[in-house]
């Protein structure tokens, strides 16, 4: 993948502390949460391509679970991965008689030993009473099959304008791209509601200009 000077620098300094990656594609992941009966959606440049049909390149997999299901996803997977709990980075293994986390809006990150890359990254959402929040704006409460859809190949996605009010806040290149690929499939009202949301929490945002 193709990274400025200061995208490169970033990668280094974030490998040289949390090690290196090799991420499982959506597909692996169908497989490996084959047993898991809770709801689970890839977000991030995935959704994106899926949403859009635009190939890109991807440095690793996102998908999101709600935090009300950490303790089943963890004994899913603990036969066969390490699953840590990132808290802004600070990291404690999973498993073992701990299996729920404190924050609902940190991350998982699985692997399969101390030796071996990361290969799933797995930011949590916020629920109430099972239902789905917006980490951005905690009143906006909807169930999961209303915020994601399911692509041809099966897999649930996160719908690509909330997708990118995420992506907003991080102005990377590759976000201006998925924006700038996906603003002309939005139906109007979803663009609408993209333009509203952001305005909403982050008036001063330059994309706000473009959508």
């Amino acid at each position: 993948m193709h990274r400025t000077a200061e995208e490169q620098a970033e990668e280094d300094n974030f490998r040289s502390l949390y090690g290196a990656w090799s991420a499982l594609s959506p597909a692996q992941v169908v497989r490996e949460l084959a047993d898991f009966s809770r709801p689970w959606w890839v977000v991030g440049g995935w959704a994106i391509e899926a949403a859009t049909g635009y190939r890109r390149e991807h440095d690793d997999t996102d998908i999101s679970i709600l935090a009300c299901d950490v303790p089943e996803f963890v004994a899913c997977l603990a036969s066969r991965w390490h699953v840590w709990h990132n808290d802004s980075g600070v990291f404690q293994p999973l498993g073992h008689g701990r299996t729920t986390v404190e924050n609902p809006e940190s991350q998982l990150w699985l692997r399969k030993n101390a030796a071996s890359p990361w290969v799933l990254d797995v930011p949590l959402t916020p629920d109430r009473d099972g239902m789905w929040t917006n980490r951005r704006l905690p009143g906006h409460v909807a169930p999961v099959d209303e915020v994601t859809w399911k692509g041809s190949d099966g897999i649930r996605y996160l719908q690509p304008e909330i997708v990118l009010m995420y992506k907003a806040r991080l102005r990377r290149p590759k976000d201006k791209l998925d924006l700038e690929t996906t603003l002309p499939l939005l139906p109007d009202d979803r663009r609408r509601w993209l333009r509203e949301t952001l305005a909403s929490f982050d008036p001063g945002n330059p994309w706000l200009d473009r959508i």
